[in-house]
């Protein structure tokens, strides 16, 4: 068990270094998001004119689309030092305040998962977003007292892949609260062409968009599939990775022509065989196919949704025609529909 623990904590490393390795270091060269670009670009350059610290960050978005690449080009963008954390790491307000008093003039700190920070640590983290303060508490019981210790200005930078869960007054003290949304397969195809150019891989414009079509909107998956594609051409083939050579071993990977893995297509195949294509309830849903709400909703429902398989009404979750034409079910099986609400 210990040696498995050890090979998977070795490959999960290995993927982290190689995901930095094709990150890209300035916003001119990150590819997407244009309209969040354009706000990062001018309060990177007024701050820049100022001299001080930039507003504080919120980036929030599904995983996978770019949040920790964009926290890092502010900090190159700026030319500060960057300093990195997460919620689940800070357990204790000792942790935060050893951080925080190391910090100097407008150093970048990027905070992900902040919505899995825990209250006290939170509470503490207001006075250092907002006054730029740490309130340290000296002694116990009547004779304790608060001492308050200042901190340069710096600029925080919080990321989460579920906003709903950062508490207001939390998000309230982020000047820039900006989302990332799914790529399109153009922005994808044009992120798999760099990626191929940094890792020496030859390959054509129509193997590069046969893998952006089924990387679900995210750099992430697309580069992880590159890679794969990368391996198969090399063994199975003469390096070069073409369209075919692309279908092909994407197809040995059982990656779905528009990226959708197993739980996608139980979502999706519940809905239209076992309601006849909704309006069901994402409770009713979840407890179909033995999973967590919070999960379908955040990671599952935003693709589906771009992908146009699947609509939020008020009545529930509803297949649309194009999910009936793609899973090959006929479209009559609307007629009497099962209705589920909860």
């Amino acid at each position: 068990m210990q040696e498995r623990g050890i090979v998977s904590a070795a490959a999960q490393e290995e993927e982290r270094q190689f995901e930095a390795s094709l990150r890209p270091r300035k916003l001119a060269d990150f590819t997407g998001q244009a309209k969040l670009k354009e706000n990062l670009a001018i309060a990177i350059e007024a701050a820049r004119r100022r001299g001080d610290a930039m507003d504080h960050v919120l980036l929030y978005g599904p995983p996978g689309l770019g949040k920790t690449t964009l926290a890092s080009i502010i900090s190159v963008e700026l030319d500060t030092a960057f300093e990195q954390t997460s919620g689940p790491i800070l357990q204790k307000k000792l942790d935060l305040t050893g951080v925080l008093s190391q910090i100097r003039a407008r150093q970048v700190f990027f905070i992900d998962e902040i919505h899995r920070l825990m209250p006290d640590i939170e509470e503490m983290l207001y006075a250092a977003l907002e006054d730029f303060r740490i309130d340290i508490l000296i002694g116990a019981g009547p004779g304790a007292r608060t001492h308050s210790l200042p901190i340069p200005r710096f600029t925080a930078i919080g990321a989460t892949t579920r906003q709903g869960l950062v508490s207001a007054p939390l998000r309230g003290r982020f000047g820039l609260v900006l989302r990332l949304n799914h790529y399109t397969v153009e922005e994808l195809t044009q992120i798999a062409m760099r990626s191929a150019s940094l890792l020496d891989v030859s390959i054509e414009q129509p193997g590069a968009q046969e893998i952006a079509r089924r990387s679900r909107g995210t750099p992430r998956i697309a580069n992880r599939l590159l890679r794969r594609v990368r391996d198969y051409a090399q063994v199975r083939a003469d390096g070069r990775v073409t369209e075919q050579i692309a279908k092909t071993a994407l197809d040995l990977l059982e990656v779905d022509r528009f990226g959708l893995d197993e739980l996608d297509q139980k979502i999706m195949l519940t809905i239209l065989e076992k309601y006849s294509g909704g309006p069901v309830g994402l409770n009713t849903i979840a407890a179909s196919i033995d999973e967590e709400p919070d999960t379908i909703e955040e990671v599952y429902e935003p693709y589906l949704l771009q992908m146009g398989f699947l609509d939020r009404t008020p009545r529930g979750r509803v297949a649309t025609d194009r999910a009936f034409e793609y899973f090959g079910l006929p479209r009559k099986m609307r007629d009497n529909p099962q209705s589920t609400l909860f």
